[in-house]
């Protein structure tokens, strides 16, 4: 017993393809009131709501993995790791959920409200559990500080509240409305400044600690990932379309770790007999299925 997209184009136009040719089937009445939204801000309960519309939409259109063991895995590493964090509005939400991808290009991804989601092929390079959640801590830091909620703030403006009333309400099929989920799915797939992959580095660093894992999974995956773009860059270029990484972030993230006790990090699991079966349960998973052309 296991521990109680397909991407052939990039996130981004993933997502500009998709939020087009996914109307809403409602107008909402309300859309004055939900633009004032944008005074006062996204609450964690807007925020779960949207992110939760859009996970829905997601799982309808990607490849999501079935197997319960599997799922049941990646949930008890993730929400060992997303519990700890600052965000417990989410946690008291029940909000976070984590999904495998089955695509065999490698990347990784955020939704707002909790949802995260990692392709089959970027499990299938690691080689510890320390490494995968590394990856999990990362996307967790994306949420926690709400990098995506900010990007859809910085791009829309005021229409953020319009974005709101179609994604909370499921309802907009006006020409304005599909223009604000456009930008919001945009703003959520965008590609992330350094200094948000440099705040969510030290998150996944601060939170794999506080779970009890090794953080030294984070700059060995950065590694692999440096590695895998020499020799074979088809196959991550969806990852550093919305994930800028250079080796300075290997470096960044080795001197979070050096902060801590020698003796604290040594003492920290790195792999687990668990981890290996899982690995090898995901082996035995039919082929990827072949990306579907546009």
């Amino acid at each position: 017993m296991l521990e109680s997209r397909v991407r052939g184009m990039g996130l981004a136009q993933y997502a500009s393809d998709f939020f087009v040719r996914e109307p809403m089937n409602r107008f909402v009445s309300g859309v004055v009131l939900a633009v004032s939204l944008t005074g006062c801000g996204v609450s964690t309960q807007q925020e779960v709501e949207m992110g939760s519309q859009y996970a829905q939409q997601i799982n309808q259109q990607l490849p999501i993995v079935q197997d319960v063991e599997l799922n049941r895995y990646v949930n008890v590493i993730g929400d060992s790791i997303a519990r700890l964090t600052s965000r417990t509005d989410l946690t008291e939400a029940n909000s976070w959920r984590f999904f495998i991808v089955d695509s065999r290009e490698v990347n990784a991804f955020a939704v707002p409200g909790g949802f995260i989601y990692v392709n089959r092929g970027l499990i299938e390079r690691t080689q510890r559990m320390d490494q995968l959640a590394g990856v999990l801590g990362h996307e967790i830091g994306h949420v926690v500080r709400r990098h995506s909620i900010k990007q859809m703030q910085q791009q829309q403006g005021a229409n953020i509240g319009v974005t709101l009333a179609c994604v909370l309400t499921s309802v907009c099929n006006s020409q304005v409305g599909q223009a604000a989920i456009q930008v919001g799915g945009g703003a959520i797939f965008a590609r992330f400044s350094r200094q948000d992959e440099a705040e969510a580095d030290a998150e996944g660093v601060t939170n794999t600690v506080r779970a009890g894992i090794s953080p030294n999974g984070i700059p060995e995956m950065f590694k692999i990932l440096i590695a895998e773009r020499q020799s074979n860059p088809s196959a991550v270029a969806a990852m550093f379309a919305t994930h800028p990484l250079e080796e300075d972030r290997i470096v960044a993230t080795e001197e979070l770790i050096a902060q801590y006790n020698p003796a604290i990090i040594r003492s920290l699991p790195t792999d687990s007999r668990n981890y290996q079966t899982f690995k090898q349960r995901i082996r035995m998973l039919p082929p990827s299925p072949t990306p579907r052309s546009r």
